[in-house]
């Protein structure tokens, strides 16, 4: 099993996801033209995403 990778002392956690491949290459050109990588780009989205859409705390359960 490969090491977990580390982004800023953080861990990650892997995802795969099934794209079609026009739309991959699509966005890989988009991201490559503006000098960006399509992992920083997501990560963007889904940090924008979770900021706009905070998941639920659990009822009953207390932090």
């Amino acid at each position: 099993m490969s090491p977990i990778i580390t982004v800023a002392g953080e861990q990650v956690k892997r995802m795969n996801l099934n794209v079609p491949i026009e739309l991959h290459n699509a966005f890989k050109a988009a991201t490559a033209a503006r000098g960006q990588n399509m992992t920083d780009e997501l990560l963007k989205f889904i940090q924008n995403y979770v900021a706009k859409h905070p998941p639920k705390q659990p009822k009953g359960r207390l932090q």
